[in-house]
């Protein structure tokens, strides 16, 4: 899917203006051993965490291989290590934007498969051509938060926040012409109608949901705060209905945990630094952020070199929408690869890239590039292959 949404949404903010150890410290190989997974042109691709960065292209687009799949977005994986969630649109608008539940096949890049075995598909605030599927994240006893962008850049904030309920599983019946599938109706309940373009999800320790937004009053980072819905019921804590009549919760306890200060601009990716800190992706501008457990700014992890701003060039260390990281504390993370062209601002032709951050005695190194020439690249997944 070739997504508006950045397009739209730096235009105005031009105007207005997986548990991991802490960052490695010299380790002779950073990324050994982890496979990492990035939607870009529908496709799924996978890389080696480690160079030379090897590539297997794991799921097809549908456009070009009929029993293919439409993939983007975020990826989260099950504690199982093998299940995963991501953007699944196959077939968009009619049905709308999901996600879906895939299994993981194989160790190595080259060499791994994935079979879908289920499929999320809620309502939306906004039109059907711009409800756009994004964040994803799971809570301790398996059930499901996802995040949808809302409107991009005008009109209200109205991205939203859904927990799913198990089993997200049962009945799934892949259509004829692989194009879809459907399980019947697994059961939501919507947390959050009102968020200005929303992004990537992080749950922490303590089962508190971390969502960013790139737009409006709701523009950082926001903390839910449980308990959360057991049903999509009154008895569950969701007898309220939206504006689509789908279920909402009764209540929610929500505060800003990390705002707009110190330069973060559009937020959207969002991940673990791994001694309970957060890194928070500014796409616009080109900045990652690391913060403290309690949401308080640490240290700048990247800045475009001096000089570079977004322009006629794409910034050379990247826009950062997705992120992910390495049990060993790598960074990686999706450049959608912005630039300016005239008066459109988004991504531009084949302009997006993968990137790695490693570390050295806790210190930041260089960005390297680990994939070129890609079309949207907007989330990534984190694959640990357990061994035999």
């Amino acid at each position: 899917m070739k997504r508006a949404v950045l397009m739209l949404v730096l235009t105005t903010a031009l105007v207005t203006a997986l548990a991991v150890s802490p960052a490695w410290s010299g380790q002779d190989d950073p990324g050994a051993g982890v496979i990492v997974l990035n939607g870009q042109g529908n496709d799924l691709d996978a890389y080696t965490g480690n160079e030379p960065f090897k590539h297997q292209l794991v799921i097809q687009n549908h456009s070009e291989d009929p029993n293919g799949r439409d993939i983007n977005a975020q990826i989260c994986f099950f504690p199982d290590g093998k299940t995963f969630i991501a953007g699944e649109d196959t077939g968009q608008p009619d049905p709308v934007q999901g996600w879906g539940i895939f299994k993981m096949k194989g160790t190595k890049v080259g060499k791994l498969k994935t079979k879908q075995i289920g499929k999320l598909q809620p309502t939306y605030q906004g039109a059907s051509d711009n409800a756009e599927n994004y964040g994803c994240g799971i809570l301790s006893d398996g059930r499901v938060v996802t995040s949808d962008i809302g409107n991009q850049a005008s009109g209200p904030e109205n991205g939203q926040l859904i927990i799913w309920f198990p089993p997200f599983t049962a009945g799934f019946e892949e259509l004829d012409d692989g194009s879809n599938g459907t399980n019947g109706d697994v059961p939501f309940c919507k947390l959050d109608i009102a968020i200005g373009t929303a992004g990537s999800i992080q749950i922490d320790d303590e089962d508190r949901i971390l969502i960013s937004s790139a737009r409006g009053a709701t523009t950082g980072v926001t903390r839910y705060t449980g308990p959360f819905p057991t049903s999509d019921d009154a008895e569950g804590g969701c007898g309220q209905t939206d504006s689509t009549g789908a279920p909402m919760a009764d209540s929610v306890t929500k505060e800003k945990f990390i705002t707009t200060e110190n330069e973060l601009a559009t937020p959207n990716g969002l991940a673990p630094t791994g001694d309970g800190g957060w890194y928070v992706a500014s796409v616009a501008n080109g900045l990652i952020n690391e913060y403290d457990a309690d949401g308080q700014f640490v240290r700048t992890i990247l800045r475009p070199p001096a000089g570079e701003g977004l322009g006629p060039e794409r910034i050379s260390t990247g826009t950062p929408l997705g992120m992910g990281v390495a049990p060993d504390g790598t960074i990686y993370f999706a450049d959608i690869g912005i630039v300016i062209d005239g008066t459109r601002i988004g991504p531009g032709d084949g302009t997006g890239r993968v990137f790695r951050i490693t570390f050295v005695d806790g210190e930041p190194q260089p960005p390297e590039v680990m994939a070129d020439g890609l079309a949207f690249p907007d989330g990534i997944g984190i694959y640990v292959p357990k061994k035999k």
